[in-house]
């Protein structure tokens, strides 16, 4: 016989937050294949976090000439960082299955589901139907079809943080946000890394002149190879043969317009990432997903089967933790009144990259703009240009923004520099509650000398009637 439930989740990360006191006496499944807690707590936003930290100490003590210091060279105790990191995380992810496992209303399936039919899903050996599914499920990496590559023992940013040594080399495949992270936390921390990316520059989502200034500040301390791509990946003996360590390292053809041959110890696919969507069955529920296997959400966040929400990555392009918790609080929002549903809002999504340098944007590109035909003035400010700038010796960062030269109105930003990812926050706040930039920069304080006047400064710079 099935099991029959009031409500249903797939995936334990931000679905796993729906359920609260005001759930009480609601019979609840959550079903999960993975680690509790869902890929921002195991092997996302989190760790990679606390990986990127002692990182950034170990630049700024590389860096730190320019300013009358010098230091010794890090000494990088590898395992003592990953047990700290992940003694905690794991700690965690254990605590919240047990305590969902513990309350009497909830039952915890781990398993992959599979849809049998309309809300109807097969776990294992059983059986569950539910009055109403959220499919919470996620996104995994992508791993592309590379000659080789399934014959050595690649990583991707799920099994990379959990190395048992740092190595000395690593080549890592993909010019995105995971590939830019990656690279910051393993070449700060003393591995030598190469990158190799098939478009013409790193984090091209972003503002064009943004990704420009940040491929060529990582370019300075990496082997970046643009424009390219890897024609072969073959295993060969420890590429460092005095270590004490059994692992092989991977050698590298590389091709396009930074052509040769790379040995590494490990290689990272940081490719991209796809949803989860294509391992649930998802059309024997009545599910439709689009050509890029997004699941197809109102912006009530409801599927096109009847009873069937879904939220976060599996069905959000903007694969962001940020996105997937606003949406779960609009899911939650909608089971508790079907009647008096409310809609997500994605107008003004920030994103934030946390490498070295920091990039952070919110709102249309300037590209994006002229593309569209919409009208824009562009505000620019230097961090050195700043108190705060001169004290850190800065001279290649800055803070760009857009606005409408009618209405004043902010419609984007993008930063890259120390503390980007804080310093977009009022940038999105004026776009979210319709404050003009001008209103913006001259109706607070900005605590001087801070950081925070180069978006004061860029604000001002905008050209409103000149």
């Amino acid at each position: 016989m099935p099991r029959a439930f009031d409500l249903c989740i797939i995936g334990s990360g931000s679905g796993n937050t729906i359920v609260d006191e005001r759930f009480r006496g609601m019979r609840t499944a959550i079903v999960d294949s993975g680690r509790f807690g869902g890929t921002c707590l195991n092997v996302g936003c989190i760790p990679t976090k606390m990986y990127v930290y002692p990182a950034d100490v170990a630049r700024a003590a590389q860096r730190a000439d320019r300013l009358g210091l010098s230091f010794d060279p890090p000494r990088v105790d590898w395992p003592g960082l990953r047990d700290r990191i992940f003694g905690r995380v794991d700690a965690i992810s254990s605590d919240g299955e047990r305590g969902r496992r513990a309350d009497p209303d909830v039952t915890v399936f781990t398993g992959e589901a599979r849809f049998t039919g309309p809300r109807r899903l097969r776990v294992g050996e059983e059986t569950i139907t539910a009055e109403r599914i959220v499919i919470a499920a996620g996104s995994r990496p992508v791993v592309p079809d590379l000659p080789g590559l399934s014959d050595v023992a690649f990583h991707t940013s799920d099994t990379v943080m959990r190395l048992d040594r740092l190595p000395a080399s690593m080549l890592i495949l993909g010019g995105g946000y995971v590939a830019a992270e990656f690279a910051h936390v393993f070449s700060a921390l003393g591995a030598e890394v190469t990158v190799v990316n098939r478009s013409a520059r790193l984090l091209g989502h972003t503002d064009l002149e943004v990704s420009q200034r940040f491929t060529a500040l990582l370019g300075e301390r990496l082997d970046v190879r643009l424009s390219s791509r890897i024609e072969r990946i073959q295993r060969i003996e420890p590429v460092d043969r005095d270590r004490d360590t059994a692992t092989c390292g991977v050698l590298a053809s590389i091709g396009g317009e930074s052509p040769g041959r790379v040995e590494a110890e490990v290689v990272l696919v940081a490719t991209g990432r796809v949803p989860n969507g294509d391992r649930f069955d998802l059309a024997a529920a009545g599910v439709d997903v689009d050509d890029d296997g997004f699941v197809v959400v109102d912006r009530q966040q409801r599927t096109t089967a009847d009873g069937v929400f879904a939220l976060g990555d599996v069905c959000s392009a903007r694969m962001l933790k940020h996105v997937a918790n606003h949406e779960a609080r609009v899911v939650q929002h909608n089971l508790l009144h079907p009647t008096a549903m409310i809609e997500s809002d994605h107008r003004y999504v920030p994103q934030a990259v946390f490498s070295d340098p920091q990039v952070a944007s919110v709102g249309l590109t300037e590209q994006q703009a002229r593309d569209r035909g919409t009208a824009c003035v562009v505000g620019r400010a230097d961090y050195g240009d700043t108190a705060y700038g001169w004290a850190m010796e800065d001279e290649r960062h800055f803070v760009k923004v857009l606005a409408d030269p009618d209405s004043g109105l902010l419609l984007g930003a993008h930063l890259i520099g120390p503390q980007a990812s804080n310093l977009v926050q009022p940038l999105v706040q004026g776009m979210s509650f319709g404050i003009a930039a001008l209103d913006l920069a001259r109706g607070q304080y900005w605590p001087h000398p801070a950081m925070s006047e180069v978006v004061e400064n860029a604000l001002l710079d905008l050209p409103f009637g000149r």
